[in-house]
């Protein structure tokens, strides 16, 4: 009897050696790694090879044309670039508790109610428990096929017994391959089911949605060939405590990655937002200091959200810094630009940011918005109603230009905002823009208008 070959393999970053090592030379991270053994496929290529295989010409194959299944909804179409492509394996990565097995059901039932079969395949549920969470989501169509395991050869026989346009697992970690000794979940068993999935997608056409959980850095558990491997990464991204969900391509080899889906999270399941920039818009019957509207970009539409700056002085010898939805290195450097540029003193005051509504903004061109804040809480000056604040700043306090500028002004003109103050060259023309835009090119030019 042949030899059974094993390897280490760390649980971290999916880095291989062939003898036990106290610490990965890969991720850094300590008793990490574990023997596993090396499946003995004659096939070692993720995808079945032949021989007799002949090239062909684009044009020939083309002749064919692609139809996508769309799902039913709207924002996940979006994101995918108008649907599932058939034969796809798509990864649906998030946080515990964020949703993803609510989505991964809702667009089961969603293809399943416009006549195609879906089989939906849980590992962490009985089927008890599934059919629980469809009844919430509504009326689920008999062409919904659900099923509790984690076996995944007897997966894909049922799958190729059934035949359905789309295939569900729930979740990646948890099905395991027979010809592996190791326990699922582990990176071996990752892969393997993963190359697995992948093959059948491409041999039978059917497509596959497999849920995958992240780490507490935020990556997709598992080795980083997952990722690799699949068509499609989508993450599913949003604070547990807030409504709000966003929906991100972060690959896509169908569509383009700058697409995202609006979702908030109802005592029904999740619903698509039509008008995401209203969801963190918030009227008030008083008009307070340290409240700025901006724009920031999800995608390619612009989703216009509030920046509240906060400015009191510290009852400490330190003082505080303290950033929520905003990069707190940045909110830093912004401070030390105020505090050069504008010979503003924060050396005595604490210093609160926030982006309201859970929403985290990540593009630099919200910059003028947090001075904004900052300003208005420290002069204690509110902003007037119907103003939007645009702008990345410089070290040196100026203000560049925001390629994105002039569809965020047309977003805000529609909810009723009426002056845009924006940095100097961002609307190329002025065709069609309302009258209210202001260009300026230094932060201390933007302070003057909405201060004035």
């Amino acid at each position: 009897m042949a030899k059974t070959k094993t390897q280490f393999v760390c649980q971290n970053c999916g880095y291989t050696s062939a003898k036990w090592l106290g610490k990965c030379p890969e991720c850094g991270i300590w008793d990490s790694l574990v023997e596993e053994t090396i499946a003995t496929e004659k096939n070692r290529s993720f995808l079945q090879t032949d021989t007799k295989v002949q090239p062909t010409t684009i044009s020939k194959v083309a002749k064919a044309p692609v139809k996508r299944l769309p799902t039913g909804i709207g924002e996940f179409d979006r994101v995918l670039g108008g649907g599932i492509v058939p034969g796809s394996l798509i990864l649906l990565g998030g946080e515990p508790g964020i949703g993803k097995s609510t989505i991964a059901l809702d667009v089961g039932m969603k293809i399943a109610g416009g006549g195609s079969k879906v089989l939906y395949v849980s590992g962490e549920e009985s089927e008890a428990q599934t059919a629980m969470r469809a009844e919430r989501l509504g009326k689920a169509s008999d062409n919904l096929l659900i099923m509790t395991a984690t076996d995944l050869a007897a997966i894909l026989v049922q799958a190729e017994n059934v035949k359905p346009q789309l295939l569900v697992i729930d979740s990646i970690q948890t099905m395991y391959n027979a010809e592996l000794e190791t326990a699922a979940g582990s990176v071996g068993q990752v892969r393997e089911c993963t190359a697995k999935l992948l093959r059948f997608a491409k041999e039978t056409g059917i497509s596959v949605i497999i849920i995958g959980h992240v780490t507490k850095e935020g990556n997709i558990a598992g080795p980083r060939l997952l990722e690799h491997m699949v068509d499609v990464v989508l993450q599913f991204e949003g604070e547990r405590y807030y409504a709000f969900r966003v929906l991100r391509a972060l690959k896509n080899r169908f569509g383009s990655t700058n697409e995202s889906g609006i979702f908030s999270m109802e005592e029904d399941g999740l619903k698509e937002i039509l008008n995401p920039s209203g969801l963190f818009l918030e009227e008030k019957d008083d008009i307070v200091s340290g409240s700025v509207i901006t724009a920031a970009m999800e995608g390619n539409r612009p989703i216009l959200a509030e920046i509240q700056g906060l400015v009191a002085r510290t009852p400490y010898g330190m003082p505080r810094r303290t950033a929520v939805g905003i990069d707190f290195n940045r909110v830093n450097m912004l401070l030390a630009v105020m505090e050069k540029r504008l010979k503003l003193d924060f050396g005595a005051l604490d210093a609160y940011v926030c982006a309201v509504g859970g929403m985290k903004l990540k593009e630099p061109a919200v910059d003028l918005a947090i001075i904004a804040a900052l300003y208005s809480s420290l002069r204690d000056k509110p902003i007037s109603r119907g103003v939007m604040v645009l702008g990345e700043v410089g070290l040196t306090g100026e203000l560049r230009r925001v390629a994105s500028a002039q569809r965020a002004i047309k977003e805000a003109e529609k909810l009723g905002f009426k002056k845009f103050i924006v940095p100097w060259g961002s609307c190329n023309s002025t065709r069609g823009l309302p009258a209210g835009v202001e260009q300026v090119k230094t932060v201390g030019e933007a302070l003057n208008l909405l201060f004035k």
